[in-house]
C-alpha cells in the first residue's frame, strides 16, 4: 500500500507532524473530522459524544465481538469553520496520555484540499510509544478509506 499520509517524527522531538492531500474540497474534508456519521465511516468507530464546536467534547469506541478494543476522548478547544481545529486526544488503558492536536485544513484548489495535524506529546518516551504502534499503517488505511467514501459526495 503506498503511503500517502506523510509522518514527520523528527529525531529528539515530542511532537511529530501529519500531512496529507486530498482530491476532496476542503469543505468536504472538513465535514469528516466533524460530522459523526462521516467520522464513523471512515474511522471505523462508533461516535459516542460528539460535542463540535469551542469547548465541546467528544469520545470513540471500537468494538469487536463485544469486545471493547478501543476508546479515545478529547475536548475540542478551538474550532474555525473549515480551517482550524485544535483539541486533546487520549486514548484510554494506553501509556502514551493526553495529546494536543492542532488540525489545519487547506483549500488547495475548487477540488484538492491538504490536511496539516501537528500533535506534541507529553515528551519524547510517550510519542516513542505511539510510533511503536501500526500507527502509520493505520492513519494511511482510515485517510484512503476518508477519500474513497467522500469522493462519491463530491
Amino acid at each position: 500500500m503506498e503511503q500517502h499520509t506523510k509522518i514527520d517524527a523528527l529525531e529528539g522531538k515530542q511532537e511529530l507532524t501529519i500531512t496529507r492531500e486530498f482530491d476532496l474540497p476542503v469543505e468536504l474534508l472538513y465535514k469528516a473530522y466533524t460530522e459523526a456519521d462521516l467520522i464513523e465511516q471512515w474511522m471505523g468507530t462508533k461516535v459516542i459524544q460528539l460535542d463540535h464546536r469551542n469547548l465541546g467534547s467528544y469520545r470513540f469506541e471500537t468494538s469487536h465481538n463485544g469486545n471493547i478494543m478501543f476508546r479515545a476522548s478529547g475536548t475540542i478547544h478551538k474550532v474555525v469553520a473549515n480551517e482550524e481545529i485544535v483539541r486533546t486526544f487520549e486514548m484510554e488503558d494506553m501509556p502514551i496520555g493526553v495529546q494536543l492536536e492542532f488540525l489545519k485544513f487547506e483549500k488547495l484548489t475548487d477540488h484538492r484540499s491538504k490536511l496539516r495535524i501537528q500533535i506534541i506529546y507529553k515528551s519524547e518516551k510517550h510519542r516513542a510509544e505511539q510510533l511503536k504502534l501500526p500507527f502509520a499503517y493505520g492513519l494511511n488505511m482510515a485517510h484512503n478509506k476518508l477519500q474513497e467514501i467522500l469522493i462519491n459526495l463530491k
